[in-house]
Parts: C-alpha cells; structure tokens; sequence
C-alpha cells in the first residue's frame, strides 16, 4: 500500500510563498505520475500540477500556472508545490496525488490511486 503525507500549509498574506511537501512511503508507481489538487469550501475538487515520475514533465492548471511549481526528488520518494505570488481565491486544502495512468496533461481525479490527508493554504488579504 502507498501511502501520502502533507506537510508545509499554513496561513500567508497575498503575494507570500509557501512550500508544500508529500512524502509517499510504500510501493510507489514508477511509471506513473504524481499531483496537487485543491478544494475549497463549496468548490469542486480542482487538478492544479502534474509531474511525470520518471521524465519530470509537469503540467499546470491555467490557474497557477507562472505562480507554482512542482517537483519531485526521487531518491526521498517526495513531491513538492512551490507555491509563490499567492492570492486569496488559492486558499484551499491541498491534496497530494499519486496515480498509475501517464498522459500528457494534468491528472484527473478518477485516475487517483492515493490521496494525502490534505493541508489547509489560507491566503490573507
């Protein structure tokens, strides 16, 4: 079994930074992928980075795009979100992904094996 967990939320004022941490433990998938959605209150859960697990490929939502960044460091079997520039409508809980299926996009929540516990991002005005 795989399993996620969420480090690095909190609360930021607008135009902070933050760096959000998921580490996988267990069997990973090698030749899948690894993500970040976000959900806020009311809201459908929404796809907002995508990394290709053994390429690097990443993938954005155009709503992010510029602002995060995601990456992975193999030998600690963990992604990050690098999220700069924030802006109150980021505020959210923020779920790390892991899944099986490759395509050249960002994943979809129905391709989803794993899912973290989710961490609070509140951005402040």
């Amino acid at each position: 079994q795989v399993q996620l967990v969420e480090s690095g939320g909190g609360l930021v004022q607008a135009g902070g930074s933050l760096r959000l941490s998921c580490a996988a433990s267990g069997r990973t998938f090698s030749n899948g992928r690894m993500g970040w959605f976000r959900q806020a209150p009311g809201e459908e859960r929404e796809s907002v980075a995508a990394i290709d697990w053994s390429a690097g490929g990443t993938y954005y939502a155009d709503s992010v795009k510029g602002r995060f960044t995601i990456s992975r460091v193999k030998a600690k079997n963990t992604v990050y979100l690098q999220l700069n520039s924030l802006k109150p409508e980021d505020t959210a809980v923020y779920y790390c992904a892991a899944g099986r299926v490759f395509r050249f996009d960002l994943m979809r929540s129905e391709e989803v094996a794993y899912w973290g516990q989710g961490t609070q991002v509140t951005v402040s005005s």
